[in-house]
């Protein structure tokens, strides 16, 4: 019965980690670009043809 309490406490314990870690990110602004993930697929190739000639 001890090991459900130690179980609950961790995963509590866990569940808050991640709750500060979310709460991090969007204060420090992780998730106010929304416009680039939807067109960066569009522009995927110019960016690879730019880099392949300054390899070059």
């Amino acid at each position: 019965m001890s090991v459900i309490v130690v179980l609950i406490f961790f995963s509590i314990l866990v569940a808050g980690g991640f709750l500060v870690a979310f709460l991090w990110a969007v204060k420090s602004g992780q998730y106010e670009d929304k416009y680039t993930p939807s067109v960066r697929i569009l522009f995927d190739n110019e960016n690879r043809k730019k880099q392949d000639n300054e390899e070059v």
